[in-house]
């Protein structure tokens, strides 16, 4: 199974790919699939690819699912 995370952009970069960040990971993705990313935006990131945007209350949200799935572990 694989889970598409969502990450904050924090650095837009040439070729449609940017720079994105959550807690101690970040990582380069694509964004060909995204209309008008800006830095600040959180996307969530499927295989190198993100694939959706996010507002800051859903992101926030998801990433508490994820943080209480690390927990359970």
């Amino acid at each position: 199974m694989c889970l598409a995370v969502p990450m904050k952009i924090v650095q837009i970069l040439e070729d449609r790919r940017a720079l994105v960040k959550q807690d101690d990971l970040e990582t380069e993705v694509d964004l060909t699939l995204i209309e008008h990313p800006r830095v600040g935006d959180y996307v969530i990131i499927h295989a190198g690819y993100a694939i959706d945007l996010l507002d800051l209350e859903e992101a926030e949200e998801r990433l508490k699912l994820f943080r209480a799935m690390e927990d359970a572990e």
